[in-house]
């Protein structure tokens, strides 16, 4: 299972120039990953919260069972599957930046090539 094919809303790249906040753009670029995790960690408590109160509801006390819990294969699969999307988000502007660079910095080259050449 793909995480991001369960989130078909998800934009992978916006269109167009990000506004910047910041006079460095790393700086935008590092408010805009903890953004992401801030996002997440608020996500996580909702969810840790939610099953500890569904299993108290029951009777249940999950600490000692977390503790010992041992993951098969699949498990582990599911989580680096998980870890990999999360980190695509995470790291999204920083490699989209990365991405427009090079692609500007190749077009510039390709140019200046014609132009010396135009010359010679």
């Amino acid at each position: 299972m793909n995480p991001a094919q369960d989130r078909p809303h998800v934009i992978k790249d916006a269109k167009g120039k990000r506004p910047q906040f910041f006079p460095n753009d790393g700086i935008d670029q590092l408010m805009s990953m903890v953004m992401v995790l801030a996002n997440e960690i608020n996500v996580l408590h909702d969810r840790i919260d939610a099953g500890e109160r569904v299993a108290k509801a029951h009777g249940i006390d999950l600490a000692p069972g977390i503790d010992a819990l041992v993951l098969d294969p699949a498990a582990l699969e599911a989580r680096e599957a998980w870890r990999q999307d999360f980190l695509e988000r995470l790291f999204y502007l920083a490699r989209k930046e990365a991405s427009e660079a090079a692609a500007a910095d190749s077009e510039d080259k390709y140019r200046e090539t014609i132009a010396e050449i135009a010359v010679n």
